[in-house]
């Protein structure tokens, strides 16, 4: 007689017993992505209406279409990759991991700073 075979149950998910990581992950990227929809839409309407610049005034308004586009795009596609880049290194979890992602925003945020000085103000 051949051994009964039970079929497995289905064990994990985010919250039973440290859970899987890869969802931790996903959980996190899309809390962060919440976050970040207002703010990454209104990056994105002012990079591709360079008309928005007047709205801002100033200096702003002097500065050059290009320049003003290329700042919006760039801070859009940080904002964009923010909830990725998180839930990646929650996922994996390792020093190592974190120290990359933290380097690559930090290198976004030093991008934003070098770019807003030349183009904005």
């Amino acid at each position: 007689m051949a051994p009964e075979q039970h079929p497995e149950e289905m064990h994990g998910g985010v919250l039973s017993d440290g859970g899987n990581p890869g969802l931790w992950g996903a959980l996190i990227g899309l809390i962060i992505f919440v976050f970040i929809a207002v703010p990454a839409s209104a990056a994105i309407k002012y990079a591709t209406h360079p008309n928005s610049q007047q709205l801002f005034g100033g200096r702003l308004s002097e500065a050059t279409t290009g320049g003003y586009v290329a700042f919006w795009w760039i801070v859009a596609i940080m904002l964009i990759a923010l909830p990725f880049l998180v839930g990646f290194a929650i996922a994996k979890m390792s020093a190592r991991t974190i120290i990359v992602v933290a380097a690559i925003v930090i290198l976004f945020v030093i991008a934003v700073v070098i770019l807003g000085q030349l183009f904005v103000f």
